[in-house]
């Protein structure tokens, strides 16, 4: 029995095959990814370079400062941004374009917060509504820095034409690639829980991209001039984008005044 000849009863490739398959835990993450975020200048930085570690963090008890943080840094990327985008009317655009950005952003995450929680439920997530909310914080904060940095092309524009629709056209399309990568940032989250199967994530993305585009015209204008600073008549954002185009092809570059009624 103790004859040093005799074979392993588990060959040493066995062994080695077994230990590659064991299945990866939370506390297999780099340690710089278990690091606490400190500050919000760190939680800019983390979601840019290790959005692991934000996730991380997000599922560990006391995440709710980190939550503040995100959504700091979210509502002032948002000031900012708003600030751009009234720059292409001025006057009272200036302050009002920022307001909206930042009631747009939470409310179209507000509205959506419950749905997801369900759907994360339904997928068989044991997923906390804490961390779902946090996951939503940096979903706005992502697209909202994505956008600080298409701020100076959208003011290049903004300050050499005088076309409301090709302005409106710019500012959705960078609007649309910040949601993009915002949304990867949330499933990526997502699929850090265990016993995730996703199932409704895809379904939950595009009530929240039909939210967030009804919100540009729940909100309107953001771009262009109007004697009210909320709509007084409702409209879906497809028609009111086609009455745009009409209007604007049929006055010329530069005589839409108003994009609220």
């Amino acid at each position: 029995m103790n004859d040093p000849n005799t074979p392993p009863l588990i060959p040493k490739p066995a062994l080695a095959a077994l230990a590659a398959v064991k299945p990866a835990s939370p506390s297999d993450s780099a340690p710089d990814e278990q690091t606490p975020i400190p500050n919000a200048i760190t939680a800019v930085e983390s979601i840019l370079r290790q959005p692991r570690r934000v996730q991380f963090q997000l599922r560990q008890a006391g995440s709710g400062r980190l939550i503040a943080l995100l959504l700091f840094v979210a509502i002032g990327c948002s000031l900012f941004y708003g600030f751009i985008v009234g720059t292409f009317s001025g006057g009272t655009q200036l302050w009002a374009a920022p307001v909206k950005c930042v009631i747009g952003l939470l409310l179209s995450g507000l509205i959506c917060l419950p749905s997801l929680y369900v759907f994360a439920c339904l997928s068989g997530s044991q997923v906390r509504l804490v961390q779902v909310v946090g996951l939503v914080a940096g979903l706005a904060m992502l697209m909202t820095i994505l956008l600080i940095g298409f701020a100076p092309v959208a003011w290049v524009f903004s300050q050499s034409t005088e076309s409301v629709v090709a302005m409106g056209a710019l500012h959705l399309a960078f609007l649309l690639v910040s949601a993009y990568f915002g949304l990867r940032f949330l499933n990526a989250g997502f699929s850090a829980q265990e016993d995730w199967s996703g199932g409704g994530i895809k379904v939950w993305m595009m009530i929240f991209l039909l939210v967030m585009l009804q919100m540009t015209t729940a909100l309107r204008p953001w771009i262009g001039k109007a004697d009210t600073f909320l709509p007084i008549e409702k409209k879906f954002f497809v028609s009111h984008w086609l009455e745009c185009i009409k209007q604007s092809n049929d006055s010329g570059p530069g005589q839409i005044n108003s994009a609220s009624r």
